[in-house]
């Protein structure tokens, strides 16, 4: 059984000349069907001729060019203007008249160069082809010809319209691609600075405290092995970001969430940061984005005491409302800076930028004893 849904996409794929073709056929034999002769287009008022070897050829010029109508439109117009012309001068008016409409319509959507040149040449062979029916005895008058002229520049400035239209629409979509690709590049960026920033600082923070235990083997050998572990997160986390990098990577993102910072805190105390953990209620149902904001919060800010307040008392508190899941991490500035990479700012700006499209409020302020607050609301249920 052949699935109807499919039908259009199985047209689709079709060079899009043979997908022309049925109209050019269809109004060929609609033009051979005996009681629509002379029942075409009557332009000049001409008593009508009967068919003959000519009037085959004027209705295959008309029709058959329709075929290429949207390949080589130009070529397509002058056939079908060509058999038009044979057809009004000879009087046979065909139905196979109409095709000049749809060929003006298509060359309107379709053609790319001479535009101006094409309506020149179409309008004087127009013009000539006036005069030739009024010398042939033609009744229609100047009203007559120029109302048929208004018509086809309709035919032609319809195409045109719709031209314009189209290019607007894909423009559109161009800048609507180029700003996902924009936003998904931020997003892996603070993604990649997040997972980057935390663990690179905890392993040299780790490092550098290793270089005073080297009379302690014991020590020493839980320090390094706290690095190798941090090392080994870090190339896990980066495996996964690069994975989202991957054109055949169709998998959904992996993205943290508040039930991780057992071992988001265990990590950091490894590195020698006393941090305390307290949370409040219960994990909503649908949170959308919030969790894995919050997880974020918490490490820029575990990060930041690890940079600039190492050894510091550091206590985080999450709070679980029914609507919002509230954050607060505060370090005291009793401690000595450590040996890390200096910060940029870019890792609380991004955080303020995640938490506002989710509709929440984030602050960064410092404390009188020289330590700092991080606070965060973020409401629960709103789309990542």
């Amino acid at each position: 059984m052949v699935d109807l849904r499919m039908l259009p996409d199985l047209w689709r794929r079709w060079p899009v000349t043979a997908r022309d073709i049925p109209l050019a056929l269809l109004i060929a034999l609609a033009s051979a069907v005996p009681v629509l002769h002379d029942r075409g287009t009557q332009l000049g008022n001409l008593p009508g001729r009967p068919f003959d070897e000519l009037a085959v050829v004027a209705i295959a010029l008309e029709c058959l060019p329709l075929a290429i109508r949207r390949r080589w439109p130009g070529i397509c117009l002058a056939l079908v203007s060509l058999g038009f012309t044979i057809d009004q001068v000879r009087a046979y008016h065909t139905v196979a008249g109409i095709a000049l409409v749809v060929a003006l319509l298509s060359a309107g959507v379709h053609l790319e160069r001479r535009r101006r040149t094409t309506l020149v040449l179409g309008s004087a062979a127009y013009v000539a082809l006036a005069v030739a029916l009024h010398r042939q005895g033609s009744t229609e008058g100047v009203g007559g010809f120029l109302t048929f002229y208004l018509a086809l520049a309709l035919a032609w400035g319809a195409g045109a319209w719709l031209r314009q239209t189209r290019a607007a629409e894909a423009e559109r979509r161009h800048h609507a691609a180029a700003a996902a690709r924009a936003t998904e590049r931020a997003r892996i960026a603070g993604e990649l600075h997040d997972v980057v920033t935390h663990h690179v600082t905890a392993m040299v923070v780790q490092a550098e405290a290793a270089r005073y235990l080297t009379a302690n083997p014991d020590s020493l050998d839980t320090t390094l092995t706290a690095i190798t572990d941090t090392g080994r997160r870090a190339i896990t986390d980066l495996r996964i970001l690069l994975d989202l990098l991957n054109p055949d990577h169709d998998a959904e993102p992996r993205v943290p969430s508040v039930g991780e910072l057992h071992a988001l805190i265990e990590q950091t105390r490894q590195a020698g940061q006393p941090v305390e953990l307290t949370q409040e209620g219960n994990r909503a149902a649908t949170t959308g984005g919030a969790e894995a904001a919050a997880y974020r919060v918490v490490q820029e800010a575990l990060t930041n005491a690890l940079k600039y307040a190492h050894g510091s008392r550091t206590a985080v508190h999450v709070r679980h409302g029914e609507k919002e899941i509230t954050v607060e991490i505060s370090t005291d500035g009793s401690g000595a800076h450590a040996a890390s990479p200096g910060g940029s700012g870019r890792g609380l700006a991004g955080l303020r930028e995640r938490v506002t499209v989710l509709g929440g409020e984030f602050s960064a302020e410092s404390r009188e004893d020289d330590g700092f607050v991080v606070r965060a609301r973020i409401p629960t249920g709103s789309a990542s």
